[in-house]
């Protein structure tokens, strides 16, 4: 037996979002104390990152994002034999799919302390209610062989706790890991960030960083910008996603051709926020979102909808503007609001910067996972 703790990371896509959040948690741990695996079924930009902090990446093509039956069958087994093989002491997952077939792999496997981070939930008001129904009952029975489960901000721990997905005793509510670099809006980062992007000096910038898929809602975000009263303003999507191709015959369909550009993937997103004169988040559901904190820090004035944690930093008439989700009307009521009030937003900046700027570093959570992982190698040597 190694002297060091050994941590299997299984997630289900090791690109931004979850395995971001995931990969900055566990870089600052003492490697003469904490040997991690990552085991993910998509690698990404990240898997350098985690190979050159010494970590072992395991690509298990079979863990796929969507519903697949003989996929997931396939994810199951091969899970199980990496957490037999690999003598862990502590397996941590995180996202829907990993979650769930990556805690039963490890309880099949008879690891000594299972962890969960939930960064939102596979189910929302939005979704059919027996697959809803479904998807809670799930997480329950998943629940009784989960050790901690951590929450990203406590709407979504409150959810959890409120719908029996944690105990009292195992839940911990953390903040996302959020990258230090940030580039501060100014006169100049702004127009080279524009430079960047393709777009004019002058005019109104509304973007948005984040996959393309249903989560994100593209199509509210899309009505929004037709309905805005702002006619003149360009909408910036940075990102990509299964929903690029609709998203795209959507702004056609709107007549936005010229007024809405999609980014792509960009691994400059620090330096491309101070084009944006508002953050606009049309979300269904999420956790709390790195890009909302990034778009804070740099001094973009945000309009959010209202889901899980986002109202954690996002607080109504202070330090930004929620709507529900689902009401693109609205959302973009409030975006031509930010854009009318100068003053209005530079107080939302202002208030944005404090919030963003308390608690979402990488020590601080690193902090959490020692406190966590150190109780899984004791129950470790306990069973042995």
């Amino acid at each position: 037996m190694t002297d060091r703790i050994e941590v299997a990371q299984i997630v289900t896509r090791f690109i931004a979002g979850a395995g971001g959040v995931a990969l900055r948690g566990v870089l600052p741990l003492d490697p003469n104390r904490y040997a991690v695996t990552i085991i993910t079924g998509q690698g990404g930009p990240l898997t350098e990152r985690a190979e050159a902090a010494g970590f072992r990446v395991v690509i298990e093509p079979s863990l796929v994002s969507p519903l697949s039956p003989r996929d997931d069958r396939t994810a199951l087994r091969r899970l199980t034999m990496l957490c037999e093989a690999g003598g862990f002491d502590v397996v941590h997952t995180h996202s829907a799919k990993a979650g769930a077939l990556g805690r039963l792999a490890a309880h099949r496997a008879a690891v000594p302390m299972i962890v969960h981070t939930y960064h939102g939930f596979p189910f929302h008001e939005f979704q059919n209610p027996v697959r809803k129904a479904a998807y809670v009952a799930i997480e329950r029975r998943l629940a009784s062989i989960t050790d901690a489960v951590l929450a990203i901000g406590s709407g979504v721990a409150t959810e959890a706790l409120r719908r029996g997905l944690a105990t009292p005793s195992s839940l911990r509510t953390i903040a996302p890991v959020v990258e230090a670099v940030t580039v501060p809006k100014t006169a100049e980062s702004r127009a080279a960030a524009r430079m960047a992007l393709g777009l004019a000096d002058d005019g109104l910038v509304v973007g948005t960083v984040g996959r393309v898929d249903y989560q994100k809602a593209p199509e509210h975000l899309i009505a929004a910008i037709a309905n805005l009263r702002h006619h003149d303003a360009t909408a910036v999507w940075i990102g990509s996603g299964p929903g690029l191709a609709a998203a795209r015959e959507l702004v056609r369909r709107a007549g936005l051709f010229d007024r809405f550009v999609f980014a792509g993937e960009r691994s400059d997103v620090a330096s491309l926020l101070p084009a944006f004169d508002v953050f606009a988040m049309a979300s269904r559901y999420e956790g709390l979102p790195c890009a909302v904190v990034e778009a804070m820090r740099c001094g973009v004035p945000v309009v959010a909808t209202a889901v899980n944690s986002v109202p954690d930093l996002v607080i109504p008439g202070e330090s930004g503007v929620l709507v529900p989700p689902g009401r693109p009307e609205l959302l973009a009521a409030a975006i031509d609001g930010v854009l009318d009030e100068p003053r209005t937003a530079e107080r939302l900046v202002r208030q944005g910067r404090v919030l963003a700027g308390a608690t979402f570093d990488a020590e601080r959570l690193a902090d959490v996972l020692d406190q966590v992982y150190s109780g899984g190698r004791t129950a470790g040597l306990v069973a042995r």
